[in-house]
């Protein structure tokens, strides 16, 4: 029997979302507060008894001048995706429901794991002159579940978008990134993730605290510092920056929710903000969200200091992960990506490949319409 599908309070939402060991931040009813452009809505997935057994936050984009939407699950739904009845019990309901909403198409973003390669792997397949990218590299564990929920997916009529652009090519296509970078902290105390960290993290967290950097805590008024560093950022390594407006309300909407949903993080050497990032966290699950510095007084290494502040703080949370969040396919030596990737993987860690984001076009006219415009823009 399908499971019944309908939209439910955010309250509702949320204390699903408590009861689990973790979720993506996407997926939680204040997410869609830092949205204003999509419409937000909560559904629930319920068994026959009327109990809850899975959740997802709905994101919904009008087409312009049409009452029809474009329905997003950025990193979900939360539900069980290796159940055997998967498409039929839980997506049909889904699509169902959607589609009586107006939804003309949806996408979602399974949060299920492929492979996984450790920082060894990574470190060979970029030294390797043979080696173009990671997915073809022998990776260190592999899921095989991941293999019957794509076969599902394509067999009900999902489909993954081509990715484009040089950058989508390797990983970092529209949308949510497909490639991340985690470091497990389950088990392990703060002196085993200290001793993970490669000889250069550790000697530039030791460089940082002798040069006196003093990582703190900051707040709503310290945003507009981290957001000039993040604009110098952008500059240097060429993306087109957000708003200050935008963390301004994604602090406002997580904080809400949650007082520890979203932490700003900065370092001060001489009365100067040389370094910042966003954390954010979801139960067991804390992800380093954004990243911002300055290129002045490099060599007292606050970026590291920072990182390491975030880390110390994770584990104290109770964090079974610290994600980086998103890294380049590309191990060949001529991305301008790559530094990104090394600067990860001297964390120690261990780069994880995501199923990927999944198209369902309910109106084909539209949804190709939609691929289209997206391929022009």
């Amino acid at each position: 029997m399908p499971l019944r599908l309908q939209a439910i309070t955010r309250d509702e939402h949320l204390a699903f979302v408590k009861a689990l060991p973790s979720a993506s931040h996407m997926q939680v009813p204040s997410w869609g507060d830092v949205k204003p452009d999509w419409r937000a809505e909560s559904l629930g997935w319920f068994e026959g008894d009327g109990r809850p057994v899975g959740v997802g936050l709905v994101l919904m984009r009008p087409l312009p001048r049409l009452r029809r939407y474009l329905a997003y699950l950025p990193e979900g739904p939360v539900i069980d995706w290796y159940a055997p009845d998967l498409a039929e019990r839980w997506l049909e309901p889904m699509l169902a429901y959607l589609k009586s909403r107006g939804a003309f198409s949806v996408k979602m973003g399974p949060p299920v794991v492929v492979r996984r390669w450790s920082a060894d792997a990574v470190k060979a397949a970029i030294a390797d002159p043979a080696a173009r990218r990671l997915r073809d590299t022998q990776a260190t564990e592999r899921d095989d579940r991941a293999s019957a929920v794509a076969e599902a997916l394509l067999s009900t009529g999902w489909r993954q978008p081509e990715p484009g652009g040089e950058d989508g090519a390797h990983g970092f296509a529209a949308g949510q990134p497909r490639y991340v970078f985690q470091i497990p902290f389950a088990g392990r105390t703060l002196d085993d993730i200290h001793s993970g960290l490669n000889q250069q993290w550790r000697r530039n967290i030791k460089k940082a605290d002798k040069a006196g950097v003093k990582v703190v805590q900051g707040g709503h008024d310290d945003l507009p510092a981290f957001h000039r560093l993040y604009v110098e950022t952008a500059e240097r390594d060429r993306f087109v920056p957000r708003p200050l407006s935008y963390f301004q309300r994604m602090w406002t909407a997580l904080t809400a929710e949650d007082p520890d949903r979203m932490r700003l993080y900065l370092a001060h050497h001489e009365g100067e903000v040389l370094a910042a990032a966003t954390m954010l966290t979801v139960g067991e699950h804390v992800w380093y969200s954004y990243g911002a510095s300055t290129s002045r007084r490099r060599e007292v290494q606050p970026s590291n200091a920072v990182q390491w502040r975030m880390m110390t703080d994770a584990h104290e949370l109770g964090a079974s992960v610290y994600d980086l969040r998103g890294i380049t396919d590309t191990v060949d030596d001529s991305s301008h990506l790559l530094g990104l990737l090394r600067f990860k993987v001297g964390t120690g860690g261990e780069a994880v490949e995501y199923l990927g984001e999944w198209d369902f076009p309910l109106n084909r006219l539209l949804h190709k319409a939609l691929k289209l415009y997206m391929s022009r823009r």
